[in-house]
């Protein structure tokens, strides 16, 4: 089964336009760069040109440089798994391979919904930071999406996803017994209750038709939307502990330990989400009003920079950090973070190390169980918690597969 997985990579026509294409890179018309250097007969790469990865670093960097959207998050996130599901599945199979790929995919899908709420909550100041204004706009256009869809689904019920049964339910039942007739402009309810309602005579009519309209027009409608608010507060908690908790025998280890960091983590990032709601309300409706008056203070325009650089650092920590949780949960690997890590071991319990499955090191967890005592608190654990000790060892390896990358290179123009 492996090496039906390998003769699969020769099927690949490997020309220009395929490596372009495959980075999002405009394929140029005038260049001709990989003529002849794939040769699938022999099955060897004899070259690769140096002007293709030129070409490549540079339409990269064309699409970032001006900031990262949502779509150069995916389009990395989706790159770094398929690189992962290649390098496991030659490691062990395909099989599990794509159980441990499923395995990160879900848990990085809660950070990259977690990603999304918190670029949401500071869509406003996004747009004035430097290098996140893009996510700013995308945050923009999913909650103005998000409202107008909903007012849509209001009326139409269109637009409603698979990811929200109830939703789903209730529009398919509502679309199943409502028939509207365009020439008319009227609206019919075709259900059995409606139907058995309308070959009444017209003194049980008379009676019912108040209490039925009332039903149908008010109760049903605020009905829903009660309980949809009330299942949009508490969907979260019930699904975590439907499926980490009463699930937790089916429920991986990676997707458990990420899941409950995230719930404790939101307790801690209100307390900066709101401070900057604080610090943006204060300088649009005081000291921005001032300023425009020429009453306020010479020192105004200061303390407006002063405000908007530590709003800048507050908001570009905050999603460093998420991007740093999320990449770390695509490799199935964890993180050490102060007193948020040794609580969401406390619900969960220690990583077990006789499964592939569980991910990646945790160095922490490895020192209590060796019983060894810190003077003063460790804050770092290593890359991917491999442990400080491995740390020179690994840098050695990135600085020789580096070495060997530009020697590769270099032989690449003495031929």
């Amino acid at each position: 089964m492996l090496y039906f997985f390998k003769n699969l990579l020769f099927l690949i026509n490997i020309d220009q336009e395929t490596v372009l294409n495959w980075f999002g890179v405009e394929n140029p018309t005038n260049l001709n760069i990989l003529n002849d250097n794939v040769n699938l007969s022999n099955n060897e790469v004899k070259s690769v040109s140096f002007e293709t990865f030129k070409l490549i670093v540079q339409g990269l960097w064309q699409q970032v440089e001006d900031g990262l959207t949502l779509s150069d998050i995916e389009s990395l996130l989706f790159f770094i798994l398929f690189i992962r599901f290649v390098i496991l599945a030659i490691r062990y199979n395909l099989k599990t391979s794509f159980y441990i790929t499923c395995i990160g995919l879900f848990a990085g899908y809660l950070w990259y919904r977690h990603l999304i709420d918190v670029i949401t909550m500071y869509r406003t100041m996004l747009i004035k930071t430097p290098y996140l204004s893009k996510l700013g706009v995308d945050a923009i256009q999913l909650s103005e999406g998000s409202r107008v869809s909903m007012m849509r689904d209001l009326k139409l019920g269109d637009n409603v996803h698979w990811y929200n049964p109830g939703q789903l339910i209730y529009y398919a039942f509502i679309k199943g017994i409502i028939k509207t007739d365009p020439e008319m402009g009227l609206r019919y309810y075709i259900d059995p209750i409606s139907m058995y309602i309308s070959n009444l005579n017209d003194s049980d009519k008379a009676f019912i038709l108040p209490y039925y309209y009332k039903i149908y027009n008010s109760f049903i409608p605020r009905a829903f939307e009660a309980v949809s608010k009330f299942w949009a507060q508490l969907s979260g908690i019930a699904a975590y502990a439907l499926v980490t908790r009463i699930g937790k025998r089916y429920c991986p280890y990676l997707v458990r330990w990420h899941w409950t960091f995230l719930l404790i983590i939101g307790f801690v990032e209100q307390i900066f989400v709101y401070f900057v709601y604080r610090v943006w309300w204060f300088q649009e409706s005081i000291l921005i009003p001032q300023l425009m008056s020429s009453e306020g203070p010479e020192s105004l325009p200061g303390q407006i920079a002063v405000l908007n650089l530590i709003s800048t650092i507050i908001i570009s920590t905050h999603i460093g950090l998420t991007a740093f949780a999320l990449f770390h949960a695509i490799w199935g690997q964890y993180f050490y973070f102060p007193f948020i890590t040794e609580n969401t071991e406390l619900h969960i319990g220690p990583r077990p190390k006789n499964s592939i499955y569980s991910g990646g090191n945790t160095a922490w967890q490895d020192e209590k169980e060796q019983n060894i005592e810190r003077i003063y608190p460790k804050l770092w654990f290593g890359l991917f918690g491999r442990g400080t000790k491995n740390t020179t060892n690994i840098f050695k390896s990135i600085k020789n597969l580096i070495t060997i990358t530009v020697k590769k290179i270099r032989k690449q123009f003495r031929k």
